[in-house]
């Protein structure tokens, strides 16, 4: 999802999209959750001073690629939330991202993703396989974006990305609690998993994201047809199919991987 081919694009063009990413093109979203706790003391404050003048922060400064999609729990795919990723490429075939909650100062952190090439699932145990999800599906509906990126770098760090499986946690239930209760980040991580057909992710969901965000993701979409001669088929397309209410539909390119069993 995140790595761009600096060959296929130029270098100084690709830096100035960077740089633009981090200040147009994105409305804020704010987080849904406030954690409990009284306000910061004098003392707490002074102490973030002096750890921000004297500690570092490297590990954090490489993550300069921010994405937005939607993420399913695998164990129960109605249970839907909207992802921000910071992610940094560590090298051509693994990439790492913080989740959170929104893309203010407030945001709460909410999740990890680790990202790989399709070279690099292939040689997974089939065991391990069950807990990374395709990307064909996210990248051919439009659904996950690159905030203010401008078109040639949003379909070329997507095009980059096409094949690649991701591995995502969430330790933190940020959507709004229905109880009225404040909420923490309560019991076991939950794996989350990929929309795979039309239909699956809610509605509501990607309308709200581009509403806030000024994203249209059916242009998204379309701009990304020339990606789908790409596609591989992929493992887990199907893991959830038949799990969701309503109806759905396919997403041209987006197909299940079958083995081929060996003959004997």
């Amino acid at each position: 999802m995140i790595h761009i081919q600096w060959r296929r694009y130029p270098l100084l063009v690709m830096s100035t999209a960077l740089v633009l990413a981090g200040c147009t093109g994105m409305g804020d979203r704010s987080p849904q959750v406030t954690p409990p706790g009284g306000q910061e003391s004098t003392k707490t404050n002074v102490l973030e001073a002096g750890a921000a003048a004297l500690q570092t922060t490297a590990p954090l400064g490489p993550m300069n690629v921010y994405l937005v999609g939607f993420h399913p729990m695998k164990n129960d795919p109605a249970h839907q939330m909207e992802a921000h990723h910071f992610c940094t490429q560590k090298n051509e075939d693994f990439a790492q991202c913080a989740l959170f909650d929104g893309n203010t100062a407030q945001a709460n952190l909410n999740g990890i993703e680790y990202i790989i090439s399709e070279r690099l699932f292939e040689q997974l145990p089939e065991q391990e396989k069950q807990y990374w999800h395709p990307h064909n599906g996210e990248i051919l509906s439009g659904q996950l974006v690159a905030p203010g990126l401008p078109d040639k770098a949003d379909h070329a760090l997507m095009q980059s990305k096409m094949n690649s499986y991701g591995k995502t946690w969430h330790t933190w239930d940020t959507n709004p609690d229905q109880s009225g209760r404040v909420q923490l980040p309560l019991g076991e991580p939950r794996l989350a998993w990929s929309f795979n057909r039309f239909g699956q992710a809610y509605g509501e969901l990607i309308e709200q994201r581009d509403r806030r965000m000024g994203i249209d993701t059916q242009e998204r979409r379309r701009k990304r047809q020339d990606l789908i001669p790409l596609a591989n088929p992929q493992r887990g397309v199907d893991a959830l199919k038949g799990q969701f209410p309503g109806p759905t539909d396919p997403i041209p390119g987006v197909v299940e991987k079958r083995e081929t069993a060996t003959a004997p």
